[in-house]
């Protein structure tokens, strides 16, 4: 089974278990949400559900654009029911890397909105620790004018490396939907509190959110080589 294949099966069975008729859903970004919206835009056609969309991303709402369900926005509907999204990297703790595609800081207001966020991705995502697998690091979302004393400031705290995220289409970095960069950070220490840096970052100056989701996944489910679906729960919730 390709790991397509992988996302695939994965997204068919949360959106399956957890969309229900009359519902609000955030819709999280990247590749493996892909399949969630096809799987959504079946039941919404066989079951004649009817379900509020929040995008958590340009791209998100042209999926359901794209898919003629039915667009909603915060607000309108502050009180999301469940948000299904992916992620690049979750911990056995369920902490989350997110932010790989970009859009950090929407997805995890949407997913503080929902009553439930639920994780869709193949085996490749799961690790004991953060940086197992995922190396890319974690994304941090700065203002333009910050980028530089938030990446000093960052490496003196925690150690490191931190890279500006560059465009690969145009020259210089990456503009998020916000209009702000992307500090990639590769942390060196796996044993680090990830609740205690989320929050120490976040009181830098400048810095905007961090693509650090702690204690905030309810349900991971993992796409298998072989077709099968692993599910884990958190602790915390």
């Amino acid at each position: 089974m390709s790991l397509e294949q992988a996302k695939q099966v994965a997204a068919y069975r949360a959106v399956d278990e957890y969309v229900k008729n009359n519902s609000i859903f955030g819709v999280g970004s990247g590749s493996t949400v892909v399949y969630a919206v096809q799987r959504l835009a079946e039941r919404v056609e066989t079951e004649n559900l009817r379900v509020t969309c929040i995008p958590t991303s340009f791209q998100a709402k042209q999926l359901i654009i794209k898919h003629n369900l039915i667009l909603g926005e915060l607000e309108t509907n502050p009180e999301i029911d469940v948000t299904i999204d992916g992620a690049d990297e979750v911990d056995f703790q369920m902490t989350l890397i997110k932010g790989g595609g970009g859009c950090l800081l929407q997805e995890k207001i949407v997913a503080a909105c929902s009553k439930t966020l639920i994780v869709i991705a193949d085996y490749t995502k799961d690790s004991k620790k953060l940086g197992d697998q995922y190396k890319k690091g974690i994304p941090i979302e700065v203002i333009p004018m910050a980028y530089v004393p938030i990446k000093n400031k960052v490496i003196s705290m925690f150690g490191g490396q931190i890279k500006l995220r560059n465009a690969i289409a145009k020259a210089g970095p990456v503009v998020t939907d916000n209009g702000n960069f992307i500090l990639d950070w590769i942390f060196s220490d796996q044993d680090l509190d990830w609740e205690v840096v989320n929050k120490s970052i976040k009181m830098i100056p400048g810095v905007v959110e961090t693509g650090l989701f702690v204690r905030m996944c309810k349900k991971a489910y993992f796409g298998q080589p072989e077709g099968t679906v692993v599910e884990r729960n958190s602790s915390f919730l």
